[in-house]
């Protein structure tokens, strides 16, 4: 109930600094996935069915296909688990920008497509129905909901930062 626009942040591509796809500067979420493809580099999948997964894989179907065996992994895992992976394997994935942010330090990969509009990654907030599910707390509910979309909520999507970088954006009013 009461579904609201909390804030955005988008997805980008990580890859090895070697860049062997030589997707590097692309603005194209599907040419740069079709060009990962083509060039046989390796691509690690969330695979576990969360917003990310399902936003790669509705990538990978407007390219017409993805990559196969070895050139493509799905990990079944978060998306720290990924990135380390992904790290770790030279390839590529996709990723929120805000979690790449709190891994940065620890994998070395490079920021290689971002700025798409189709990688833009919204985040809302919805009350659970308590005509559904009496035992909720509707009431905690819809107070977090007031705040998180109010000025202090706001304010604090605003302030939260991992080293410097501002990471989420509050949905304009």
């Amino acid at each position: 109930m009461n579904r609201r626009d909390v804030m955005y942040n988008d997805f980008i591509v990580v890859g090895p600094g070697a860049d062997p796809a030589k997707v590097r500067g692309m603005k194209s979420a599907i040419g740069s996935f079709r060009r990962i493809l083509e060039s046989g580099a390796t691509f690690v999948s969330r695979g576990d069915d969360s917003g990310t997964d399902k936003m790669e894989k509705g990538y990978w179907g407007e390219v017409g296909r993805r990559p196969q065996g070895r050139q493509y992994l799905s990990a079944g895992q978060g998306m720290g688990e990924v990135l380390t992976m992904a790290d770790h394997l030279g390839a590529y994935t996709l990723t929120d920008r805000a979690t790449y942010g709190a891994y940065r330090a620890r994998v070395g990969l490079d920021i290689v497509v971002e700025g798409d509009p189709k990688m833009f990654n919204p985040y809302g907030v919805i009350a659970v129905n308590p005509a559904r599910y009496p035992d909720v707390n509707f009431k905690g509910a819809m107070q977090f909901v007031e705040w998180i979309t109010g000025e202090d909520g706001r304010r604090a999507i605003t302030d939260f930062r991992v080293n410097g970088e501002q990471l989420f954006f509050p949905t304009a009013r």
